[in-house]
């Protein structure tokens, strides 16, 4: 097997040399994930001051080994690391990278996810699922491990499905209906946090959103564990469905576990279709994410600027209601040329509404305003340049 060597955040590891990134690869690494893996140093860090406290951390699904060595060698606190693998290569590299790191507080063995999961409960504070495709057969396993106050973090690849590409196999995978719009991933993001405090739910507990991110062709969220049965149920009421219309896109929230069925369009009186169950309530927390902001002057990391504008954008989606309008889809509709992102957002705001650009992409707006306000606000910029 030829090998490669791959410098990364503070440490140095051996990868297989393979022409493109595959499951088949013998031992899994991508250098795509290279961001994912800075932010989730980043939000460890930030977790670690917040509970001030020593982390276990499970890197569930190890690969190489990089991303378990980063969080061993550029995490604060870091009592110990366990990367697991089912591939005995992938164990037998993760190893050697680890002893080349020089690095004693890292335990590497080679079971399946959910045995480790299962057997070590309680033994980890921080829980990171980061697979090649879909998380959902470890996330009932994850809950049963971490404790209240422990950290989850989760990686979805599967887009496709959670998009609304495939929508059978969402429904299978993650017991939810995906619509293909203009918003897909945000609603794709929605679903895995509604199945994942679904699962948690069962344990009485109940997870608290930190920070969520749609980037490149998989979906990433983090989530802190608290436990108690009345919250539990009180949490579960963010659960809903988004009602939206293909004929005028205009979209609805319902926050309740009744599907509104047959519904039909408040504005245009077409057909609503209809997306969830998936959580509704917030996704992103402004503190938690501030403090990863100011980590980055802490941390050395290699997609820094990447990092920093992508914390800033997820940062500026606090309080904002589920959904956003992209202004090109808007302004198709309404046959007419786009105005400027800032202009329709400054003056959104100046009426008084809650308005903001999104991460998931450069022409969305999140905001409160209702579909006919967003519309009267471009056609009056439109008018006001032409």
């Amino acid at each position: 097997m030829d090998h490669m060597l791959i410098n990364e955040g503070q440490v140095r590891i051996k990868v297989p040399f393979f022409e493109k990134v595959s499951s088949r690869a013998p031992v899994f690494y991508n250098p795509v994930m290279e961001l994912n893996r800075d932010l989730s140093v980043l939000a460890y860090n930030q977790f670690q001051s917040e509970i001030d406290s020593d982390l276990y951390i499970c890197d569930a699904f190890g690969g190489s080994g990089i991303r378990g060595i980063r969080y061993s060698k550029e995490v604060k606190g870091t009592q110990n690391v366990v990367i697991n693998d089912i591939n005995p290569q992938a164990v037998a590299m993760a190893r050697e990278n680890a002893a080349e790191n020089g690095l004693d507080n890292i335990t590497v063995c080679e079971k399946d996810a959910n045995i480790l999961l299962r057997r070590c409960k309680g033994k980890f504070n921080v829980v990171d699922i980061d697979p090649f495709g879909t998380p959902a057969p470890f996330i009932d396993s994850a809950a049963v491990n971490l404790p209240r106050d422990g950290l989850l973090a989760v990686t979805a690849t599967d887009t496709s499905a959670l998009c609304g590409t495939y929508p059978e196999p969402c429904l299978r995978k993650y017991s939810s209906k995906p619509l293909k719009t203009e918003y897909c991933h945000e609603t794709g993001l929605r679903i895995l946090a509604g199945f994942l405090s679904f699962a948690f739910a069962r344990y009485q507990k109940y997870l608290t959103f930190k920070f969520t991110h749609s980037t490149e062709h998989y979906l990433r969220l983090y989530a802190s564990v608290r436990k108690g049965a009345k919250k539990t149920d009180l949490n579960l009421k963010e659960m809903g469905y988004i009602g939206h219309c293909f004929s005028c896109l205009n979209r609805t929230i319902h926050k309740e576990m009744n599907p509104p069925a047959g519904a039909k369009c408040p504005k245009c009186g077409g057909r609503m279709r209809v997306a969830g169950p998936l959580w509704c309530g917030e996704i992103q927390n402004s503190d938690f994410i501030s403090g990863m902001i100011q980590k980055v002057e802490q941390i050395p990391i290699n997609q820094e600027n990447k990092a920093i504008k992508l914390l800033e954008l997820c940062k500026s989606e606090v309080g904002t209601p589920p959904t956003f309008y992209d202004i090109h889809a808007v302004c198709s509709k309404l046959k007419t040329s786009a105005p400027s992102l800032m202009s329709v957002l400054d003056l959104l705001k100046e009426e008084g509404y809650v308005a903001s650009p999104t991460h998931f992409t450069p022409t969305g707006i999140k905001t409160s305003a209702p579909l006919e306000v967003v519309e009267t606000v471009v056609k009056k910029l439109v008018a006001q340049k032409g």
